[in-house]
């Protein structure tokens, strides 16, 4: 959302001056809001149908060959935003944000799912955070290029678009030189050999046998389990409170706040006498403080934990949007009260990237064994582009509401968030998926299951599918 608000005015006079060449009359209030309104929530639609349509393509290709062929989403919403003013379509934006969308959903499932199986389980979080490090600095790039003197002026901003090129070609150059994940060519494509050349090259040694046994274990543990459909994750027992979890979590990193701080942040800054030639190097600080606590958080996780980072990131948030409600109602009453609402901005900024940014990611691949793996990402897409929509949506009626009070209802979000991952969630680090999936056997009321109970427990949970399946648990148990 933020990534948009610097060129507001430039889209909706691109509208306008379109729509007047097509119709000869200028376009209504209500239509350029419409359109603008469209244009900023089909990014959210376009995320939900990656995020549904990931599992599918990831079964089909991989992890790798997913992420390939995402690329080709990327430069296609490149080429259509690039040259959506030069052919007078704001149909072209819109469809190109839409694309960018699926991009962005696709991605947010694969990637992940990616980093967390090719990582060493003592390295899994830090690498991880390297989805929210580049994510953030992504962003400060579009604010710095975005600058009046770069590309921040009416006659250039349509040239930002195509920056959304270069990541893609960048990844279609290096990503073919990479191995597959070793954990998807073991456990779903039975290709040993391949799973033991991808860990040797990514872990940098040769004897990699630790890690193929510890792979081993799981998949001996589901055996003849095929992947998992998203109706048989949400009916198995012995995944309940990570699903719980996971949705829990990942609906509050997008209703926790953060995107709702975009449409104060220029208005406070303007309070604090600003004039409008300095907000853009203002607003800098802003994608830096992202940046930097991405970064610091990506160099601890390791140290400190998933666990304590989420419960701090959601518990400073909440602290810091209560100061910022208590100074935005007193900043027409003290002149130095607008300087204190910014730095509790850049204070919920930081909070959010410290933790909550990126960890959920990362949970999400924790949290479940490979065959769930999939359909959990698909859940959590899902959670997560619905609750994007849902704050974009929803937000403006609620600022319209309870106006300086609106920040509250994100305290309530965050507190509840802390305290429910206080009381269920297990600190992950340096643990393997299987010692994840097992700390969560009391809380599911499941025994916790031998190598060869574990066999007969997923063969179960794929009964409705597969009509052998029963037949193979008496097998199993028989033996």
């Amino acid at each position: 959302m933020q990534r948009w608000l610097s060129s507001t005015s430039y889209i909706k006079a691109f509208y306008n001056k379109t729509w007047i060449e097509r119709y000869g009359e200028p376009i209504s209030t209500e239509t350029v809001t419409l359109l603008w309104s469209v244009t900023v929530s089909i990014f959210s639609i376009g995320g939900l149908f990656g995020a549904l349509s990931a599992t599918l393509i990831i079964k089909v290709l991989g992890r790798k060959g997913t992420l390939l062929l995402n690329n080709s989403f990327a430069v296609i919403a490149a080429v259509l935003l690039s040259l959506g003013e030069m052919s007078r379509s704001f149909e072209m934006l819109i469809i190109g944000r839409l694309i960018m969308g699926v991009d962005s959903g696709i991605a947010l499932s694969a990637l992940p799912m990616y980093l967390g199986e090719i990582s060493p389980k003592h390295f899994r979080g830090m690498i991880g955070q390297f989805n929210s490090i580049l994510i953030c600095l992504g962003v400060f790039t579009g604010q710095v290029l975005g600058m009046p003197e770069l590309l921040g002026q009416e006659s250039t901003w349509i040239y930002l678009f195509s920056f959304l090129a270069l990541p893609a070609m960048l990844q279609l150059c290096v990503l073919p030189f990479l191995p597959e994940s070793p954990r998807y060519l073991l456990m779903e494509r039975r290709d040993e050999a391949g799973a033991e050349k991808a860990f040797q090259r990514f872990l940098g040694k040769k004897d990699v046998s630790q890690e193929l046994e510890e792979v081993h274990m799981e998949a001996r543990a589901q055996d003849k389990l095929h992947t998992v459909s998203v109706l048989q994750l949400l009916k198995s027992p012995a995944v309940r409170w990570q699903l719980i979890t996971v949705i829990i979590t990942m609906a509050c990193y997008q209703l926790c706040g953060l995107n709702a701080i975009w449409y104060y942040t220029n208005g406070i800054l303007r309070e604090a006498g600003f004039t409008e030639s300095i907000l853009p190097y203002i607003t800098l600080s802003t994608g830096a403080i992202e940046t930097l606590a991405a970064i610091i958080s990506g160099l601890v996780i390791e140290r400190i934990g998933r666990k304590p980072l989420l419960i701090f990131g959601f518990f400073s948030m909440a602290v810091f949007f209560s100061l910022l409600t208590v100074f935005l109602n007193f900043q027409d009453r003290v002149s130095w009260m607008p300087y204190l609402s910014y730095v509790c901005i850049l204070a919920v900024i930081a909070s959010f990237c410290s933790g909550p940014g990126g960890i959920p990611f990362i949970l999400t691949g924790e949290l479940f064994e490979q065959s769930y793996r999939p359909a959990a990402f698909m859940i959590a897409g899902t959670v997560n582009w619905l609750s994007n929509f849902a704050v974009g949506l929803l937000f403006p009626f609620i600022q319209e509401t309870l106006q300086s009070f609106s920040f509250l209802v994100f305290v309530a979000v965050c507190i509840l968030g802390s305290i429910y991952l206080y009381v269920v969630l297990p600190e992950t680090k340096n643990k393997t998926f299987m010692d994840i999936s097992q700390s969560f056997a009391k809380i599911n009321k499941m025994p916790i299951p031998s190598p060869g109970q574990e066999m007969e427990l997923v063969l179960s949970i794929n009964s409705d599918t597969n009509g052998k399946a029963q037949d193979a648990t008496k097998m199993q148990t028989s033996l």
